[in-house]
């Protein structure tokens, strides 16, 4: 290491100790990094910390425009951490209901999911094939539950200038069983496409809303059409003329289940559409609600 002559002497030349720095340029070159490294820095020492919890660094992890998306009685917190903390850990309603928001916690990204009110379902408006209710263990005033319908398609919409420019996006759609017999969407492997509006399509693949079971025997059981012969051969074929690669549903901490649509990149700001779509014949009543 370079030697320093100092009055006649030699000294090592050491980076200063951080929290010999006054408190507000610490708090500076922490405004400068991410709020999973400005809670790892607060561990260093008290004066360390004092600057990482200040509202000058925390301010700038939240969103502009903040005081917007989040309700009046909200805000009322000690702190803008405090503040950040419980947009992360739970997310709020915004628009009318129609949509939720929160930050990621480690990057202070913003996410967001849209009610099913906020999709374009078709024949939603049809209670023969949709009806909207309202279930308890559901963020959301009403839910969409599918009865019985000849085609599914769901499409979203959402302008990028609400999400978060240089960030790679996965788009989920959110759904649970609501009980009863239902059938239908076993074997049936549906389109899913994700992109920008006016653009061709960011991400294509496709979807099954059931675990897909190799294992299962061959025989009568309820598929897409009616009741029908089912076998292993058959189910193996539908997968192959999808290309065999198929996203399967996981179930959540909370018990809904979800799917990956597709993954995008914002870089620029546009409109970003979500599609989910395939013809489906004489699927069961109760096969579903989505948020």
């Amino acid at each position: 290491m370079e030697q320093i002559e100092v009055g006649g002497g030699s000294s090592r030349n050491r980076a200063a100790r951080l929290d010999t720095l006054p408190e507000d340029c610490i708090s500076m070159v922490i405004y400068h990094t991410s709020p999973r490294d400005a809670c790892v820095a607060a561990s260093v020492s008290k004066t360390v910390k004092s600057a990482a919890e200040s509202d000058l660094v925390w301010d700038k992890f939240l969103p502009p425009d903040y005081s917007s998306l989040v309700p009046p009685r909200s805000l009322d917190f000690s702190s803008k951490k405090e503040m950040y903390m419980s947009l992360a850990d739970d997310s709020v309603l915004i628009d009318d209901g129609k949509k939720s928001f929160w930050l990621e916690k480690g990057s202070g990204k913003r996410c967001y999911m849209l009610s099913a009110m906020d999709l374009k379902i078709t024949w939603s408006d049809c209670p023969a094939y949709w009806q909207w209710n309202t279930v308890p263990d559901s963020k959301f005033k009403r839910v969409a539950e599918l009865r019985d319908v000849c085609w599914f398609e769901i499409r979203g919409k959402i302008s990028c200038e609400m999400l978060s420019k240089g960030t790679h996006y996965s788009v989920y759609l959110v759904f649970k069983r609501a009980g009863g017999r239902s059938y239908g969407f076993e074997d049936t492997p549906m389109e899913a496409q994700v992109g920008f509006v006016g653009k061709d399509a960011a991400s294509k693949k496709f979807v099954v809303l059931e675990p897909i079971d190799m294992d299962q025997p061959s025989g009568y059981r309820y598929t897409s059409v009616s009741l029908t012969w089912v076998s292993r051969e058959d189910r193996t074929r539908r997968l192959r003329e999808v290309g065999g690669n198929v996203e399967e549903p996981k179930v959540r901490v909370d018990g809904w289940s979800e799917v990956n649509l597709g993954r995008f990149t914002l870089t620029m700001v546009v409109m970003m559409m979500m599609r989910l779509s395939f013809l489906l014949w004489r699927l069961s009543r109760e096969i579903g609600r989505v948020l």
